[in-house]
């Protein structure tokens, strides 16, 4: 739960919200909070892991400092770690087919992901949502999706369970005269 100055409350799980409205004084934690904001504008999910791996790895640049290392020697030991990570994901990484069994796989992907979000109630409805949703605006032959052609919109006094997939253009208009 959080209470803004001016008294609004905003409750909520999402570490990208929570990290979003606090009122952040120090650079470094202003730079994880950065950092968790990108990761939710290029990837959408994985913002609260990713502060907590920054996190670790800034402890440990710290415990390094405290042995009278050099910044720029623990630096480069990040990134020879970084360039054997890459490549050992490089060595393991297998290519799947999307189109598989009906978009299975991303499918799954996309279970995975809602698993930790207010939909998980209707996690199967709103994994196969979200592939429809993606699949018609990604260009598969770039591997690129433009996620500003998925749009969102809620409807107040609906279930979540009436939420459905239109391919096209909403008109939210009321009727002016019967």
């Amino acid at each position: 739960m959080l209470v803004s100055p001016d008294g609004e409350v905003i409750i909520t799980n999402d570490g990208a919200t929570i990290l979003e409205k606090m009122e952040i004084h120090h650079q470094t934690a202003r730079l994880l909070v950065e950092l968790s904001a990108s990761q939710d504008n290029e990837i959408g999910d994985g913002t609260t892991g990713v502060v907590v791996l920054a996190g670790a790895i800034l402890e440990q640049a710290q415990k390094l400092l405290d042995k009278g290392i050099h910044p720029l020697k623990i630096a480069d030991g990040f990134e020879t770690a970084c360039d054997i990570a890459v490549k050992r994901l490089d060595e393991i990484a297998e290519e799947i087919n999307i189109t598989k069994n009906n978009h299975e796989q991303l499918r799954k992907c996309a279970t995975t992901a809602l698993g930790s979000k207010v939909v998980s109630k209707c996690q199967d409805m709103y994994a196969d949502l979200a592939v429809r949703s993606v699949l018609n605006v990604a260009d598969l032959e770039r591997r690129d999706v433009n996620f500003d052609l998925i749009k969102i919109c809620a409807k107040a006094g609906g279930a979540i369970e009436d939420s459905e997939f239109i391919e096209g253009i909403v008109l939210d208009k009321d009727f002016s005269h019967p």
